[in-house]
């Protein structure tokens, strides 16, 4: 049973009573809330989710309730909580909806120690995954989105999560966040997807949340082999271009993104070497989404002609 099954009054009854109860890939999450008037986008963005049993473990309980005492009535405040403790200082009422996404990506980072996470997104085609860190301005979660609307797999926006055992790259498949400009570019480019109403003068900016496509969410569990790590970099002007990037370099990339390397200690070492040496890694320059997804799906079509 997925979450697009229930009706809306159940919905809405389980968020605001014991919890919804879903997955999110690897991770089960009770989530609550009394914020009502998040329940019909939160629906939307994880319609495609399966619910898991009130039997099941939960590895996150989190909550976004509304502020106490005044702070209900005088501007008013969402606190986020994961089991019943309170990381974050209070965000206004309105931004209840990201909140519960950068706080479920803080549960991920914080208490995920038997994985490497990186800050980057993951796309994949086939069984091949592309690994994208960058830092923010850099058009990543854009590049991102504008690839799964175009028949790419959507594994993670901004965590990537890597197997120590496998070294493959594990689905997450949570809402893509889209941020200032990037969000008007991705609803005239893929006008079928969902995306949030923009929530406004966050710390990020002006935010919206774009639903995973089903595809992505009903294979989330079909782990993909990094094969390309692509740092991007739009700049307005400029063509869609691939450079080479030596192994070491491609290796500070991914060591300076990973959240948890110096936690892991040799373990992290291994997984983001093995995964380098497994990767073919780039710089790329882009401007027009069209054009950088011509130059991913070369990518993908030459490593299926390669393949033995």
């Amino acid at each position: 049973m997925r979450v697009r099954d229930l009706s809306p009054a159940d919905f809405r009854a389980r968020l605001g009573g014991d919890g919804l109860r879903l997955a999110t890939g690897p991770f089960n999450c009770r989530v609550q809330t009394g914020i009502g008037e998040i329940a019909d986008e939160l629906a939307r963005l994880y319609a495609h989710h399966p619910l898991v049993e009130p039997s099941a473990f939960a590895d996150f309980h989190i909550a976004v309730q509304p502020g106490r005492g005044l702070r209900r009535w005088l501007r008013p405040q969402a606190l986020f909580s994961v089991d019943s403790v309170e990381p974050f200082t209070p965000l206004p009422r309105a931004q209840a909806l990201p909140m519960l996404e950068w706080g479920l990506n803080w549960c991920i980072t914080a208490y995920s120690q038997h994985i490497l996470v990186i800050h980057a997104a993951a796309v994949a085609r086939g069984q091949r995954a592309a690994i994208l860190p960058a830092p923010p301005g850099s058009g990543k979660s854009t590049l991102c989105a504008a690839l799964v609307n175009r028949g790419w797999r959507l594994l993670s926006d901004e965590l990537t999560l890597i197997s120590l055992e496998t070294g493959e790259v594990m689905g997450l498949a949570r809402p893509v966040n889209l941020k200032n400009a990037s969000i008007e570019i991705i609803r005239d480019y893929a006008p079928d997807a969902f995306l949030t109403r923009p929530v406004h003068d966050t710390t990020k900016g002006t935010v919206a949340l774009m639903a995973p496509t089903a595809a992505s969410v009903e294979a989330v569990n079909t782990p993909a082999t990094p094969t390309w790590m692509i740092l991007p970099r739009y700049r307005a002007g400029a063509d869609a271009s691939l450079t080479p990037m030596g192994s070491g370099a491609a290796f500070l990339q991914i060591a300076d993104n990973a959240m948890n390397y110096h936690i892991l200690g040799a373990r992290g070492f291994e997984a983001v070497g093995r995964m380098v040496d497994r990767c073919r890694s780039f710089g790329f320059e882009y401007s027009r989404l069209d054009d950088a997804i011509a130059v991913f799906d070369r990518l993908a079509a030459e490593a299926e002609r390669s393949a033995p």
